[in-house]
C-alpha cells in the first residue's frame, strides 16, 4: 500500500471513529487546553479551576449548536480576561471559531471571526498586554484566525460535497426503482412476442388447413365442408387472440375484456388443431401438472405450440410428432420430438422466444436434429 493510499484509509477511520463516538474526539480536544491551563491552576487553584469547568462544557455541544457555544464561551473568556485567570483562551476561542466555520452560517461566522478578533486583540492589549513585538504578535493572532475560518470552511465544503454525492447517490437507487416500474414497458415488448407465437402459430395452422381444403377439393369437391369449417374456427380464434393482446398493449385505460393466459389444460384445445391441419400429434403426460404455477404453466403451452409450429413449417408432408410434459421433483420436462425430413432456419424466431421462455425458470434448452427428425427438450425449474 502507498503512502496517500495509506493516509486516505488513516482519514477515512478517523472519520467513522468521530462519527460513532464524538465525545471521545471531544475530550482528545479538551485534553490540550486543560493541559495548557495547568499554569494558571497552580498559580490560582480556585479561579482557574472554576474557569477551566466553565468552559469544557461549550465543547461537548458545539456540534449541535456551534453560534450559542461560541457565544457562550466568548463571554466567559471576556469575564476571564477581566478577572485575570484566563485559562486557555485563545486555543478555546479557535476551537470554537472553526466548529462555527465548519457548521453555522455565514452570517454567524462573520460575527464569530468580528468577536474573536475584538478578544484576542483586548488580550494582547488590555488582559495581559504583550510589551514586545506586539504588531508581530497581533500578524500572528490573525494570521491564526485566518487559519481557523479557512479550516473550517474547507471541512464545510469538503461536507456539503460528500453530502451531494451521497444525493446523487439516492437518486440513482430513485431512479433505478423508476426503471424498474418502466419494466412495465418491457412486459409490453414480452406481450410483443406473445403476439407472435399466438398468430404465428395460427397462421401456420390456417395455411396447413388451406392446403389440406385443396387437396379434398381436388379428390372429393363435396367433402369441403370440415376443413373450410375448421379453417373458420382457426381464424376466429387467431382474431381473438390478436384482439386480446393487442388490448394488453394498449394505453388509453380501456378495459380489453381479457381472458386467461393458456396453461397445460389448453393443450387439449391446441392439438385438435394442429392435427386437423395434417399433422399427426400424439400427446401423454405423467406427475401433477395441475399443481405448476400458472407462469409455468404458460411457458409449457407456449414451448409445446411453437415446437410444433415450427414442425408445420419445417417437417413436411406426412410428417408425426410426440408431445411429452412430465412433471416430477419440482421440474417440468417438455419434450416435442418430430419425424420430418425438414429443419428450421437458423436464426428462428420460434426458438429465441422458446429459449427466452426456458431462461426465465433457469432453464437451458435442447432444440436440434435427431435420429430422425427434430428434438426440443426443455426442462423447467418451479420457482421455490
Amino acid at each position: 500500500m502507498s503512502t496517500q493510499d495509506w493516509l486516505v484509509d488513516r482519514q477515512g477511520w478517523l472519520r467513522a471513529f468521530d462519527r460513532r463516538h464524538p465525545w471521545a474526539t471531544d475530550t482528545l480536544v479538551a485534553v490540550p487546553i486543560v493541559l495548557f491551563s495547568i499554569p494558571k491552576l497552580i498559580e490560582k487553584p480556585l479561579s482557574a479551576t472554576i474557569a477551566t469547568v466553565v468552559l469544557l462544557p461549550p465543547l461537548y455541544w458545539r456540534r449541535r449548536q456551534p453560534f450559542p457555544a461560541f457565544l457562550v464561551t466568548a463571554a466567559t473568556v471576556m469575564v476571564q480576561g477581566w478577572l485575570g485567570v484566563g485559562v486557555g483562551a485563545g486555543v478555546i476561542l479557535l476551537v470554537m471559531l472553526f466548529a462555527v466555520a465548519s457548521r453555522s452560517s455565514w452570517r454567524a461566522l462573520a460575527w464569530a471571526a468580528g468577536i474573536t478578533v475584538a478578544l484576542l486583540v483586548a488580550e494582547i492589549y488590555l488582559f495581559e498586554p504583550v510589551e514586545e513585538n506586539r504588531t508581530f504578535t497581533l500578524l500572528l493572532v490573525l494570521g491564526t484566525v485566518a487559519a481557523a475560518v479557512a479550516s473550517g470552511v474547507a471541512l464545510r465544503t469538503r461536507r456539503a460535497y460528500l453530502t451531494a454525492l451521497e444525493d446523487r447517490a439516492a437518486r440513482l437507487e430513485v431512479e433505478r426503482d423508476q426503471r424498474a416500474r418502466l419494466a412495465v414497458a418491457g412486459e409490453r415488448a414480452r406481450v410483443a412476442r406473445e403476439m407472435h407465437d399466438i398468430v404465428g402459430h395460427h397462421v401456420s395452422v390456417i395455411v396447413g388447413l388451406a392446403d389440406g381444403g385443396a387437396a379434398l377439393a381436388t379428390s372429393r369437391a363435396e367433402q369441403t365442408a370440415e376443413p373450410l369449417r375448421l379453417i373458420g374456427e382457426t381464424g376466429r380464434q387467431a382474431l381473438a387472440e390478436l384482439r386480446r393482446v393487442l388490448g394488453v398493449l394498449r394505453d388509453d385505460g380501456a378495459d380489453p375484456q381479457l381472458s386467461p393466459q393458456p396453461g397445460i389444460d389448453d393443450l387439449d384445445r391446441l392439438l385438435p388443431s394442429v392435427r386437423g391441419a395434417g399433422l399427426a400429434v400424439t400427446y401423454s403426460t405423467s406427475g401433477d401438472l395441475h399443481t405448476l404455477g400458472r407462469g409455468v404453466q404458460l411457458a409449457v403451452y407456449r414451448i409445446v405450440q411453437e415446437a410444433l409450429t415450427n414442425t408445420l413449417k419445417h417437417a413436411g408432408r406426412g410428417a408425426a410428432a410426440e408431445v411429452t410434459v412430465t412433471a416430477s421433483d419440482g421440474e417440468v420436462r417438455v419434450r416435442v420430438r418430430d419425424n420430418g425430413r425438414g429443419a428450421p432456419a437458423a436464426p428462428n424466431h420460434g426458438l429465441v422466444g422458446m429459449r427466452e421462455r426456458a431462461a426465465m425458470y433457469g432453464a437451458v434448452m435442447t432444440a436440434g436434429p435427431a435420429e430422425q427428425g427434430w428434438l426440443v427438450d426443455v426442462v423447467l425449474r418451479e420457482p421455490s
